[in-house]
């Protein structure tokens, strides 16, 4: 009968198992694929101590038994050998039929991870802490903002899903609430007062140079449109005998695509909304002044747009953001009581809560936005403060 292989300390060794002449010890096996592996230690079990000068991983027999239970529960030893990149990579390969928004936002984090020793990490050694150190690192160090790092955690976890659902982790670590481990720097976006509105409509009215662009304007404070379904209509959206609009698509450009035609963000914001007799004499005054080129543009099967450029090109949100910059630094140029900043999301977000104060049921003015959740227009839109809620007590008290 064969003696029983023994460690330097008299120790009786595994099936598999082996010390090597330099002390490390090592444990070979046969993988999922077939494939022959080792994996090396200092240490045989748990309760032995590192030798100095040598860094403390695993001992070999805890190793064995993760590769034990990887096995039982068909879990891909070692994640397969894939890296964080390589993860995200094969995620946004399985993402067809996306946006060019998405797809251009599925490259921002790949280029981030190619640059980033995080997208060399072994999928499998990633932990939950490892993924906070991480997201904190790149605000705290590289100075990204809370809206990026959102963004990048957006891919990170449904890429990590898949592993999951691949069998190749166990866990996902990006499972946690991202406002728990970074903070939220994001500007709050506000609505400006009713006289702020007012006092900016009329400079535009009365501005000898943008007063063609008051009825968009107008619009856009009065019917909290999205800048790129603004930009979508056409001629056949606005329906005057219905009065009412018709909003189905987007109108979006890339500079390597051009201009090219987008269902709304979410299916809640294909939606028909009514029109005010005032925003009806707006889009009247609109396609009466129109001025398109010789050749009405034509976009995937769409013509018929409200606002061109000075070249004939068809105006969309990035002229309109520009607009708005020109008029703000114009009347403060002007006045020396400065106006707010605002965009034409700040006038969607004026619309919502003018028509959240003035008392309008919650779930029409959750259709009247096009949000597909009611908490978006409730937490995200619609903002109160002390006077407002003075007020709502005031109206409902009894007396």
């Amino acid at each position: 009968m064969s003696e029983k292989r023994r460690d330097h300390r008299g120790r009786i060794l595994h099936n598999g198992e082996i010390q090597l002449s330099d002390g490390r010890y090592r444990f070979k096996y046969v993988d999922e694929m077939g494939k022959e592996c080792c994996v090396y230690s200092w240490r045989l079990d748990h309760n032995d101590a590192t030798p100095k000068g040598k860094r403390r991983t695993l001992s070999l027999r805890e190793m064995e038994k993760k590769i034990q239970a990887d096995h039982f529960e068909q879990i891909a030893t070692n994640g397969g050998n894939m890296t964080v990149l390589e993860l995200v990579e094969k995620y946004t390969s399985t993402k067809t039929g996306v946006r060019p928004t998405t797809v251009a936002g599925y490259g921002t984090v790949i280029n981030l991870l190619k640059k980033d020793p995080f997208g060399k990490r072994r999928i499998d050694t990633v932990r939950i802490s490892d993924a906070k150190c991480w997201l904190i690192h790149l605000q705290q160090v590289e100075k990204k903002s809370y809206s990026s790092i959102h963004s990048i955690r957006g891919v990170l976890r449904p890429a990590f899903q898949l592993a999951v659902d691949d069998d190749l982790i166990r866990k996902n670590p990006f499972q946690f609430q991202l406002m728990e481990v970074v903070v939220n720097d994001s500007v709050t976006r506000e609505a400006i007062s009713r006289a702020e509105e007012r006092k900016f409509l009329r400079f535009v009215k009365e501005d000898p140079h943008f007063c063609r662009y008051y009825e968009g304007i107008y619009i856009l404070f009065k019917t909290g449109l999205r800048i790129s379904e603004f930009c979508g209509l056409t001629i056949s959206d606005i329906d005057f005998k219905e009065h009412t609009i018709n909003i189905d698509h987007q109108l979006q450009k890339k500079s390597k695509i051009g201009y090219y035609i987008q269902e709304t963000k979410t299916t809640s914001g294909t939606r028909k909304i009514p029109m005010t007799a005032d925003v009806e004499e707006c889009f009247r005054k609109i396609i009466e002044k129109r001025n398109p080129p010789k050749a009405e543009p034509m976009v995937e099967g769409k013509s018929g747009f409200l606002y061109f450029d000075k070249n004939g090109s068809i105006c969309y949100s990035l002229h309109w953001e520009h607009y708005f910059q020109h008029i703000i630094q114009k009347y403060n140029n002007t006045y020396k009581a400065q106006m707010t900043v605002i965009t034409p999301h700040v006038c969607r977000h004026t619309y919502c809560s003018n028509m959240a104060k003035s008392g309008i049921n919650p779930k029409a003015l959750q259709y009247l936005m096009g949000h597909s959740e009611i908490s978006v227009t409730l937490n995200t839109y619609t903002h109160v403060n002390l006077e407002d809620a003075r007020e709502e007590v005031a109206r409902i008290q009894v007396v």
